[in-house]
């Protein structure tokens, strides 16, 4: 399946939407801590100060622990240093000029250095592979895990990282990576070199990580508002 969009709008060209992601979730992850199973974050936290709930609709709000992807297991399974993490205090982003560079720069790099491709075409299998870009290619899931780890290289906390699964506009499974900021949840996509909010993405928001322990997931539920291919973030800014 392909879509071409302008790139002039800052819109990457697609042909791995159908089948991006699976929503098949997994029964157990043995790889967190078992304390953090019980205790899911109920505030945002600022580099350990608690943010106000004024910014609470630029949020999106969510609700208990749910399946875990099979993809996020598989990746655990073959990469366990990566999950094997202590759970730690919900922590957001403080937007400034500098992390919005960042955040910029980092999506727009994997963007254009990852090469398009099925999960199906690449691993063979229509069991959903999530994966760094180990041979410059992937899906979705590559992209935004790709970004996840060159977010963290840089300095900023995995509590504010999160891998987010959604339907797109044509209803299609697809993952991104949200960001928690002081400012709202802002969307790394790999279809998009531009960064939006959550709710201004038109996607419908299924699960992504806890912030506190990345190998609980819980539920989301919600249309992110209507699709705005532009948006200016900057306005945000401190």
């Amino acid at each position: 399946m392909v879509l071409p969009v302008l790139r002039s709008l800052g819109v990457l060209t697609s042909s791995f939407l159908l089948g991006c992601v699976s929503l098949i979730g997994a029964t157990s992850l043995d790889v967190g801590s078992a304390s953090a199973q019980s205790t899911l974050p109920k505030q945002s936290t600022l580099f350990g100060k608690t943010q106000s709930s004024s910014g609470a609709s630029l949020s999106a709000a969510v609700g208990g622990p749910t399946s875990v992807p099979y993809g996020w297991v598989d990746f655990c399974h073959r990469r366990p240093k990566e999950c094997k993490v202590p759970a730690l205090p919900a922590t957001n982003v403080k937007l400034t000029a500098q992390n919005l560079r960042t955040l910029k720069r980092i999506n727009q790099q994997a963007n254009r250095s990852i090469k398009p491709v099925s999960n199906f075409d690449h691993w063979g299998t229509m069991m959903d592979h999530w994966d760094y870009p180990v041979d410059g290619k992937g899906d979705c899931k590559i992209y935004a895990l790709y970004k996840r780890k060159l977010l963290m290289e840089a300095g900023f906390p995995r509590q504010a990282l999160l891998m987010t699964v959604v339907h797109d506009l044509d209803n299609e499974g697809h993952t991104i990576l949200t960001v928690k900021t002081d400012k709202g949840d802002l969307v790394l996509d790999n279809l998009l070199d531009e960064i939006r909010p959550w709710n201004a993405t038109g996607y419908y928001f299924v699960k992504r990580q806890s912030q506190q322990n990345p190998n609980i997931w819980v539920s989301i539920n919600r249309r992110g508002g209507t699709p705005k291919t532009l948006t200016n973030i900057a306005k945000l800014v401190d």
